[in-house]
This record gives structure tokens, sequence and C-alpha cells, in this order.
């Protein structure tokens, strides 16, 4: 076999150049596996504040109850109507929407009042309390609140997560 020919044959069996497409190949899917971890980190960043304005909804809600006007004027008992019948639907919402929060203000919240059965231990209806005086003391407030998180990981298709928080309390006044 010719001299020359040996070293052309020698030179492609050789593996010089094959580390760095393998550093290339690794490195793109190390870089995938990190950004989606960031997003993960983010949807649960967004979690803790979608629950955490859930709880602060329904401390909001648990003391500005129909007896609420009794104590304090209507401004602070309802807010954006300065109702005499305590905080409604369109409080909470605005409330939540004003935290300040990350994205506080693409939230959705749902708000539905239990009334409470004459048992005890006590225990709450399955049917939401309607019309007014649902949200007298007593009574349980429920707040959920729902964001729909945007997921965009490397070489995956983007959508969203729906991040839902359900927080609970009885009225106090």
């Amino acid at each position: 076999m010719n001299n020359t020919l040996l070293r052309k044959f020698n030179r492609i069996r050789s593996e010089e150049g094959s580390a760095l497409v393998e550093m290339g190949i690794a490195s793109s899917m190390l870089m995938a596996v990190l950004l989606g971890i960031f997003e993960l980190s983010l949807a649960l960043y967004g979690f803790h504040f979608a629950s955490d304005a859930a709880r602060e909804a329904t401390r909001f809600a648990m003391v500005r109850g129909s007896n609420c006007a009794l104590y304090v004027n209507n401004a602070y008992c309802s807010p954006t109507d300065a109702q005499t019948t305590g905080a409604d639907s369109g409080d909470i919402q605005a409330y939540v929407h004003n935290l300040g929060y990350p994205y506080s203000s693409h939230m959705t919240t749902t708000t539905n009042w239990y009334t409470a059965s004459s048992t005890t231990p006590t225990t709450w209806s399955t049917t939401a309390c309607s019309g007014t005086g649902c949200n007298k003391p007593g009574n349980e407030v429920q707040v959920k609140v729902t964001y729909a998180y945007p997921l965009n990981i490397p070489f995956l298709p983007a959508y969203s997560i729906n991040i839902t928080s359900t927080s609970a309390l009885v009225i106090a006044q």
C-alpha cells in the first residue's frame, strides 16, 4: 500500500476533533436542562405569589364582612364602591390586582361564601351562598386565585400551566 494513502486512511480513522463535536452536543443538552430548571423555578416562584395572594385576599375579606361598617367607615369596608354591606368579589379582585406582586394584574380570583350548618363540629354547606348577606360574621369566605404561567422550555412547545391556590377563613366582622 502506498505510504501517502496509508497516512490519509489513518487520518480519517483518528479521533482528532471528536471532543469538540461531543462538547457541542453535551453543552446544548446541559443548557436545555438548566433553562428548564430556571423556568420551573420561576413557576414555583409564581405559585408562591399565587398562594400568598389567596391568603392575603382571604384575610382582606375576613375583616370586611357585613358588620364592618359598624366599626369603621364604608371606604375601608368596600374600597372600590364604598358599599355598607362590606367587601364583595369586585373588592377582593381589585385588592389582589393591587398587591404589587409580579404578575398580580394577570391573576383572577373566585370568591365564594359558605354558610355554617347547625351541626357540631361546624361543617360548611357544599353550595355557595348567593345574594346579599352572605358575608356576615360566622360564615366562611373562600378565595381561589388562578394564574396562567407561560412555560417556555427549550425544544418543547410553549404552553401555560394554570397555577391555583385556595384559602378559606371564617368572617370575623
